[in-house]
């Protein structure tokens, strides 16, 4: 694997408590305790839930359609590449090989995945996305904490987000991340960035 590289395993899918209609697409990176939600919409949930289930639809859905063309054309797909993450969207490409030449196609990240998990095709990111928007999961972390400076509230909105401050801000993150709560993780991860990336 190219250096700067981290190959990515899907750990499951998390229902969105905040943003109807949404879920949190959850990768683990190989070897390592980072933690990498992404956000992505019913269709996309439910077309990658049910490989992941073991669920044999009635009739092709559109991943199964793309898949058996793969397959009736001698089409490969090498790898999915999740490579660069703008205005709160991340970007992915496919890359195909067919008769000894590649290709690269842009993909969204949800139909990249869905396609990756039905061809057995290994997903990857970059070392930079890691670093800038992956959360770490430590499992011999406790929720129990010290502190009780009356910041461990309860999130419902973005104004009530945006009023806490960034030491309490963390503090949360490690408490979302250690019940696994990872769409809210997400949440205070992109909220601690934008601060951070202020100063």
């Amino acid at each position: 694997m190219e250096k700067g590289r981290v190959k990515l395993s899907i750990m499951g899918i998390s229902f969105s408590q905040v943003q109807a209609g949404a879920y949190a697409l959850i990768f683990s990176e190989e070897n390592g305790i980072r933690r990498l939600p992404i956000v992505i919409g019913t269709p996309e949930a439910q077309s990658i839930a049910i490989v992941m289930e073991g669920i044999t639809p009635p009739r092709p859905l559109s991943h199964d359609l793309m898949c058996s063309i793969f397959k009736e054309l001698n089409i490969k797909l090498k790898e999915v590449v999740i490579y660069k993450f703008e205005e709160g969207a991340f970007f992915s490409e496919l890359l195909l090989e067919h008769k000894d030449k590649e290709y690269k196609i842009d993909s969204r990240t949800s139909d990249a995945v869905a396609l990756a998990i039905r061809t057995n095709s290994p997903i990857y990111t970059t070392e930079e996305i890691m670093q800038n928007m992956a959360i770490i999961f430590d499992e011999q972390a406790t929720s129990a904490q010290d502190d009780s400076s009356g910041d461990d509230i309860e999130i419902n909105n973005e104004e009530e987000l945006s009023s806490l401050r960034l030491d309490a801000l963390k503090h949360r993150l490690r408490d979302a991340v250690n019940e696994e709560n990872y769409e809210l993780a997400t949440r205070l991860r992109d909220e601690i960035n934008r601060r951070e990336n202020r100063s």
